[in-house]
């Protein structure tokens, strides 16, 4: 039996065994646990790097309906994605590029091994699943190993409540646009589990941009599964399975040479099925102070495009990840995490194994004050080994002000496809390329007012890389250095106590060796959100994005701002309608040159709680 199938199967078993929440970031001897990408699980004051942490009743609150319109509100997060409704979607990290941030879900890599950068695709990935995304920022690699060069997303799905409940959703809107989905869960003394379903389907509106002559709709279907489930054993072990599935269909626009950005109206689909999951075991020891965790996860990508209904291209790999992790709380002021890791990576053509291991220590020598160290090793089969350090500290010297400071090294070996690439009459791939390394720090303080309405941080980051990867006349080949450095600022003040404002801004100033600005990463952007939640039946939202120019391969992309509005009626415990409107004022505006974004558009939708 395959471990695709065995993953599915066993969570399956799981699931039908009588139930019990366990919450992840549950409140230990160590105070509440927050940031699960910190390994640590250390809270966000205590973590000693920039991190931001996008919640489910943020994205109900914006009705964000797909992850990278959340992951966008982050301070320092550029996205591009080519065209609305499936259009294929890029983050970059303070510059970084999209290859060079992991994306995890559940704490298994879903980078796609099949792409020339192996970065992810997030153009098909739903909220209605997600419980929150943790956005970590500067080199990770200490972490999480090769692709965090340039810092991570990790996202966590769901997980049932107590008793027995769920809820389900449907809404319509513009470029007859149908959503819906549904959710089950229970909990028990002996286990928990949760199903749910989402689906879209959409008219859409031309991926190449209309204001170029280009009338096509380019339409989207895609259907999500997700089901998690854990048993609680004697002695406090615990089982857990968790599978995240989805089938998309978009159509997209094709290459039309003297074109704005080259594109235009085109017959081509792409099908994407997506799946992944973990089973894990966890065993307490030492009267719960050693945490011992055995993990197997797996993800796997099949895409396939077709031109005029005939199969034009096909590409897909996938990944399997056997982790263990120990961590050792030895007192109130030491804690110790450990373990190994070996991740194998396949796809059509090739194949590769990276074996990992590392440690992390925090140390907290008075209760304001965490410092935390990390060293790791990994060994590529390829490129042979690489040391990865992280040191990190936060410290709280009245109960107002926190300061922080990082510093850490990241590493990512060159992707299959870049390794075994011929191009541009070579006989044979660029043998000489190298692994990109990047080092970076960021400092920063955070601000609470004294009455608790408030909470204002600034940080400032440097990061450099050097050998990254970049195609050039003969292929792929090493470039010199890369410097990202800015400063990042957010807040977040409650007015009244129905009346929220929050906003965030960055400043990048990102340049290759030459002095050349990067491309598609903007030198000013940033976020205004206004939450109105008065006593009553009615809540809502306004949402500013602003963008600022961004150089493009093809030429310049113009600044944009964009107003959002989002609106909540609770006409029963039960019973909610809500409302959307997008790009209230019709700005006209490209991510990438040559690729439209939807004008004014909306949506109303009904959600049932039971």
């Amino acid at each position: 039996m395959t471990l695709k199938k065995t993953l599915i199967c066993t969570t399956a078993i799981v699931s039908l065994l009588p139930i019990s929440i366990v919450d992840a970031v549950a409140d230990s001897e160590r105070g509440s646990l927050t940031v699960v990408g910190s390994r640590l699980n250390q809270t966000k004051s205590e973590i000693g790097t920039s991190v931001s942490v996008i919640t489910a009743e943020d994205i109900e609150e914006l009705g964000f309906d797909f992850a990278v319109d959340a992951i966008a509100s982050a301070p320092g997060v550029t996205v591009n994605q080519n065209g609305p409704f499936g259009g294929f979607a890029s983050i970059r990290i303070r510059g970084a590029a999209s290859g060079q941030t992991l994306v995890l879900i559940d704490g298994v890599p879903v980078n796609d091994p099949s792409s020339p950068g192996g970065g992810y695709d997030f153009a098909r990935l739903d909220t209605d699943a997600i419980e929150r995304i943790e956005v970590l920022k500067g080199p990770q690699s200490t972490l999480w190993g090769t692709d965090a060069i340039g810092g991570v997303v990790s996202i966590i799905t769901k997980e049932p409540e107590d008793g027995i409940g769920g809820s389900a959703f449907g809404e319509y809107g513009s470029f007859n646009t149908f959503r819906g989905g549904a959710s089950i869960g229970t909990a028990g003394d002996a286990g928990d589990i949760r199903f749910a379903v989402t689906g879209t389907s959409s008219d859409g509106n031309s991926k190449a941009d209309e204001d170029n002559g280009n009338p096509e709709d380019d339409g989207f279907e895609s259907v999500t599964l997700s089901a998690n489930g854990g048993l609680n054993l004697p002695n406090d072990i615990r089982l857990d399975a968790n599978v995240l599935w989805s089938d998309s269909e978009a159509d997209f626009d094709g290459f039309v040479f003297g074109a704005q950005g080259n594109v235009g109206d085109s017959d081509d689909v792409n099908e994407t099925e997506e799946l992944s999951g973990n089973v894990s075991l966890n065993v307490p020891l030492f009267d719960g102070r050693l945490q011992n965790q055995f993990l197997i996860g797996y993800s796997d990508i099949d895409r396939r495009n077709f031109s005029g209904g005939v199969p034009s291209f096909r590409s897909g790999g996938d990944r399997t990840l056997y982790r263990y992790q120990g961590t050792l709380t030895i007192n109130t002021q030491n804690a110790l995490a450990f373990g190994a890791e070996r991740e194998e990576t396949e796809t059509q053509t090739a194949e590769r194994t990276i074996d990992g291991a590392f440690a992390l220590y925090e140390f907290k020598p008075i209760e304001s004050l965490t410092l935390t160290g990390g060293i790791r090793i990994d060994d590529h089969d390829q490129f042979g080994s690489e040391t990865t350090g992280r040191v990190a500290a936060a410290y709280a010297p009245t109960d107002q002000i926190t300061l922080s400071a990082s510093w850490g090294q990241g590493f990512k070996a060159p992707t299959l496809f870049q390794s075994t690439f011929i191009c541009c009459g070579e006989t044979e791939p660029n043998l000489n390329l190298q692994p990109e390394t990047s080092e970076g720090f960021d400092i920063g303080i955070q601000f609470r007012t004294e009455d608790g309405r408030g909470q204002f941080e600034v940080t400032y980051f440097d990061q450099e890389t050097e050998d990254q990867i970049a195609f050039g006349a003969t292929g792929y080949e090493n470039i010199e250095m890369v410097e990202s450095k800015g400063v990042e600022v957010a807040g977040t003040y409650q007015v009244t106590d129905w009346f929220t404002v929050s906003a965030n801004y960055a400043y990048i100033d990102a340049e290759d060796g030459t002095g050349t600005r990067l491309i598609r990463v903007p030198e000013h952007s940033g976020d205004v959100r206004l939450s109105f939640n008065p006593e009553g039946p009615f809540s809502g939202s306004v949402l500013v994005r602003s963008n600022g120019e961004e150089l493009d391969p093809n030429g310049d992309l113009d600044s944009w701002t964009r107003v959002d509005l989002t609106g909540q009626y609770e006409v029963t415990e039960n019973v909610e309608l809500y409302a959307r409107v997008e790009n209230l004022f019709d700005e006209d505006y490209q991510q990438i040159l040559g690729y439209g974004t939807p004008g004014l558009s909306g949506s109303v939708g009904i959600r049932l709680r039971y």
